[in-house]
C-alpha cells in the first residue's frame, strides 16, 4: 500500500495521522477545506463544497489511492445551533461519507477506513468495557449520524466490494487539542477548586498519537479487513486520576474537593446539564482486545506519557 487520503487532514487526529504516514514513507493526500497549515510532505487538496457535494469535481487527477482514511464529519457539539440538528449531522457524517466512499471505488481504492466514535454506540457503559458486537444505544445525534454511517458503509461495502473498517475511539487527547479537553487543563492551570474527588468511575481515552498509530495500522494492515475496532490507551484512570495526572505534569497541584456524585447529578439536573455530569461521572469503558488481538496491535505511548505530553504543550502556549 503506497498511497492513502486523509479526509479531514488539516484536523487534530488529521495532523498526528498524516505526520506518521509520511514519516513511514507513505504518499499522502489531504483533503482540506483550506491548503494552509498542510502538514509537510501531505499533498493538499481543497474543497470547501458542502457534505463533500462537490468531491467528484475536485478529485486530483491521477489520484488513485489504495485506502482513504475518513476523518472529516461534523462534530459532537454542545450547544448545536442547527435548526435540525438530526438532519445536520445525517447530511454530513452519512450522505457526505457515502460520497466519498463512492468517490473512492470509483478511483480504484480498495480499502476505506472510517472513523466513527464510541458514541455510535453508548454514552456510559453497563459494568463491563463495551465491545464491538454490543447493542448499540447512541443518545444524541451525533452518535445516530456516525452509528447510521457504519451500518451504510458496511453495506456499501458488501455490494461494491469495498473493504471498509470501522474505527471508534473514545475521548481523545493530545497537543492542540480543544473542547472540554482544554477547559479542563485551563481549570486546573488556573487553580481552580474542582468538586470530583469522589469521580471514581473509569473512562477510557486514546492520545492522538496512539489513535494515529491504529488508524496507519488499519490503514495498511491486510488483517485489518472488514474489522470493526476499539481504540483507547488502557489504563482508564477515573476523572479524578486524569485530574491529579494532569496537574501533576503542569506543575498545578489539582484542587479536588469531595462532592457526592449524587449531588452533582442533582446539579446537573437542576441546571440541564445532566448529559455534561454524566460524561463527568459515569463509567465508559472500551475493551480493545478485537484490536490488540487481530493486529497485534498495542498503544506505543502510555496515558501517562500522553497527559504529559499535552501538558507540556499547554504550557508552552498558554
Amino acid at each position: 500500500m503506497n498511497e492513502i487520503v486523509v479526509t479531514g487532514a488539516n484536523g487534530f487526529v488529521g495532523r498526528a495521522l498524516c505526520r506518521l504516514l509520511v514519516q513511514r514513507g507513505y504518499g499522502v493526500t489531504g483533503f482540506v477545506r483550506h491548503a494552509s497549515n498542510s502538514v509537510g510532505g501531505v499533498r493538499a487538496w481543497v474543497d470547501s463544497s458542502i457534505d463533500f457535494a462537490g468531491i467528484n469535481g475536485t478529485w486530483p487527477l491521477g489520484l488513485k489511492p489504495d485506502c482513504v482514511v475518513h476523518l472529516a464529519a461534523r462534530v459532537h457539539m454542545l450547544n448545536d445551533d442547527a435548526a435540525d440538528p438530526e438532519a445536520a449531522f445525517h447530511a454530513t457524517n452519512v450522505e457526505g461519507a457515502l460520497r466519498v466512499a463512492e468517490a473512492a471505488v470509483q478511483r480504484g481504492a480498495r480499502r476505506f477506513v472510517f472513523v466513527s466514535s464510541v458514541k455510535a454506540i453508548a454514552e456510559i457503559d453497563a459494568g463491563r468495557a463495551l465491545r464491538e458486537d454490543d447493542p448499540p444505544l447512541p443518545q444524541d445525534p451525533y452518535g445516530r449520524s456516525k452509528l447510521e454511517a457504519e451500518r451504510a458503509l458496511v453495506q456499501y461495502g458488501i455490494e461494491t466490494g469495498l473493504d471498509v473498517v470501522i474505527v471508534r475511539p473514545p475521548l481523545v487527547y493530545g497537543p492542540e487539542v480543544r473542547a472540554n479537553f482544554l477547559r479542563l487543563l485551563d481549570a486546573i492551570s488556573k487553580g481552580l477548586p474542582l468538586p470530583l474527588a469522589m469521580a471514581s468511575a473509569k473512562r477510557s481515552l486514546v492520545y492522538v498519537d496512539n489513535l494515529a498509530d491504529a488508524l496507519m495500522h488499519c490503514a495498511t494492515d491486510p488483517r485489518a479487513a472488514n474489522q470493526c475496532f476499539h481504540v483507547a490507551d488502557g489504563g482508564d484512570p477515573s476523572v479524578a486520576e486524569l485530574v491529579e495526572t494532569l496537574g501533576k505534569h503542569l506543575q498545578k497541584p489539582a484542587r479536588l474537593f469531595p462532592v457526592p456524585v449524587s449531588w452533582l447529578r442533582l446539579v446537573g439536573r437542576m441546571t440541564g446539564r445532566s448529559a455534561q455530569i454524566d460524561r463527568l461521572v459515569g463509567s465508559l469503558q472500551v475493551d480493545t482486545n478485537r484490536i490488540r488481538s487481530v493486529l497485534d496491535w498495542q498503544p506505543p505511548n502510555s496515558t501517562d506519557e500522553g497527559l504529559a505530553a499535552t501538558a507540556r504543550w499547554y504550557r508552552s502556549t498558554h
